[in-house]
């Protein structure tokens, strides 16, 4: 089984990826809405972005993952300067949607961004299945990446209730439930959308981009 790839970016797009990230969450941090949440929020594209970038070497990744982990990465961080329920952008979204005649009474960004939850890591998980496991292209493929995002974003749904048990009321801005007591049920859901969506937009593209990675 070969773990070569055959598009990973390339150092410039690599360095532009970074500095779109790095420079993103620096303003970020500069004055957040809650600076309990924007650390919570933002806490995952701390860790995640040197681990990439250490690992490099040894496991360069698609292209097209790279780009979906800054798209995600984004949403994270304008999610944890504002708090999930108070991002201009999602407000622009939730007034999209009204004009388009569908009823939205909150800010979707917390909606979006566990959509993004399954989204991007259904690659990230389709990529190391195939490329460190015997496992091949097929149904066990896709259960499997369905089951690892939903999976996480339960695990992420029991990290808000311990934040919540730790923190109590300080941890309200990173809960965003917005008064929805069945946001816990609407994260999950939307988490397995995103994964299943993703799959469905991504795979022939990150077949082409895995190369003879996937093959026998």
């Amino acid at each position: 089984m070969s773990t070569a790839i055959a598009t990973p970016p390339g150092r410039l797009e690599r360095r532009l990826q970074i500095a779109i990230v790095v420079v993103a969450l620096v303003a970020s941090g500069i004055a957040p809405a809650d600076r309990l949440t924007w650390l919570l929020e933002t806490i995952w594209v701390m860790v995640a972005l040197p681990a990439v970038a250490l690992n490099w070497r040894r496991f360069p990744l698609t292209r097209l993952l790279c780009w979906l982990l800054v798209a995600h990465a984004l949403v994270l961080i304008h999610g944890g300067a504002y708090t999930y329920a108070q991002t201009p952008l999602g407000f622009r979204l939730r007034d999209a949607f009204t004009a388009l005649g569908l009823e939205v009474t909150r800010n979707p960004w917390d909606r979006l961004g566990h959509l993004m939850q399954g989204f991007v890591p259904a690659i990230l998980a389709r990529e190391l299945l195939l490329r460190l496991t015997p496992l091949r292209r097929g149904g066990w493929l896709v259960y499997l990446v369905l089951a690892a995002c939903l999976s996480f974003s339960a695990f992420f749904e029991l990290i808000e209730w311990w934040s919540a048990l730790i923190y109590g009321a300080d941890a309200d801005a990173f809960l965003a439930t917005q008064g929805d007591q069945w946001d816990t049920q609407w994260d999950m859901f939307l988490c397995l959308c995103g994964a299943a969506l993703s799959l469905l937009l991504w795979s022939r593209l990150h077949d082409h981009e895995l190369g003879r990675a996937v093959v026998g």
